[in-house]
């Protein structure tokens, strides 16, 4: 079997760097080897003009171009005045209809779903499309104040929160359950259940091209490689055991060298965080970690992460990508 069956990963997932028009219309134009007509969006400012701090945008094809969520806030959806684009179908694997739009080969679907019930909502199944099981599941309820979940499949049942810096939450039924090829199933919680229209967004791990796992911190200066079987375009990690740590962002073009050291926090609206305690590298096959920060590398502690590939670390027909 081929090592992996995405050989360009910028057909699917792509990192992209512009600069504001003052409020102006800006043409925002991804430069990977292949065209790509985004379906999730996920846009954050980074440098704070004016002393102000700017949310991060999360938007998506099927709520269309008008809806965005910020992902570190509990706000409700907000809408916008400008086009909208929508492209839906229907899933019925689940205990109610949703709908979804799928890329099995990438791995990713977006779930649109509205349980109905009322204030005692039980627990449900939803179908995601993947036809595989997710590692990684995102759910925002878009008209409620709530926390945006985040379940990941290294941890397990439950979910942690992107708006803030709690831990991972394992001990709870009302969240992210049962996950399968088919389904996820979630508990009570309003979050991710209840009478109002939700949007999930799941990814499925491909081999050479994403990676939901998670790594342990060993206290050093010279922290642990992660291996993820590509060069990362984009690194999203977490210490799940711990309140009071950030989520950390990176990608490769930010600043597009080694030490890597230029973060974002999902959890909070302010700009990057430039500093010795973010660094790490970004190689060939996956990243090591360069500071004994607790945000990043403590020791002992789990860490989960989502990756995904710039390059796979060796093609289908057996080419190795180098060290950047």
């Amino acid at each position: 079997m081929a090592y992996t069956n995405i050989d360009d990963p910028s057909a699917y997932f792509q990192t992209v760097i512009w600069t504001g028009n003052s409020g102006y219309d800006v043409n925002v134009v991804n430069d990977g080897n292949s065209d790509l007509q985004p379906d999730f969006i996920w846009a954050k400012e980074r440098t704070s003009p004016g002393g102000y701090d700017y949310n991060h945008n999360l938007i998506d094809s099927s709520r269309g171009v008008t809806k965005t969520i910020w992902i570190d806030s509990t706000d409700a959806e907000k809408t916008a005045s400008q086009s909208n684009y929508d492209l839906q179908s229907f899933n019925t694997d689940g205990d109610i209809t949703t709908t979804v739009q799928v890329n099995q080969d990438a791995g990713f679907s977006i779930v649109t779903y509205n349980p109905g019930s009322g204030q005692s909502p039980s627990a449900i199944n939803i179908g995601h499309g993947l036809g595989a099981a997710p590692g990684c599941i995102i759910i925002r309820n878009r008209t409620r104040v709530e926390n945006p979940r985040f379940w990941h499949k290294s941890i397990g049942a439950g979910g942690a929160i992107l708006d803030g810096t709690s831990a991972y939450n394992s001990s709870t039924s009302t969240l992210v359950n049962t996950v399968n090829s088919t389904i996820f199933n979630v508990g009570t919680d309003f979050s991710v259940n209840g009478g109002y229209p939700i949007v999930a967004w799941c990814w499925a791990e491909k081999q050479g091209y994403s990676k939901f796992s998670s790594y342990k911190g060993n206290g050093n200066a010279d922290g642990p490689f992660v291996y993820t079987g590509f060069q990362p375009a984009f690194i999203l990690f977490k210490k799940s055991s711990d309140a009071g740590d950030n989520w950390m962002m990176y990608d490769h073009k930010r600043p597009g060298y080694n030490v890597t050291d230029e973060a974002l926090h999902p959890n909070s609206a302010v700009g990057e965080y430039d500093n010795a305690n973010a660094n790490l590298d970004i190689l060939s096959n996956g990243f090591k970690l360069r500071s004994s920060f607790g945000w990043v590398n403590q020791s002992s502690h789990t860490y989960m992460y989502m990756a995904f590939a710039k390059h796979p670390f060796v093609t289908s027909t057996g080419i190795p990508t180098t060290a950047r």
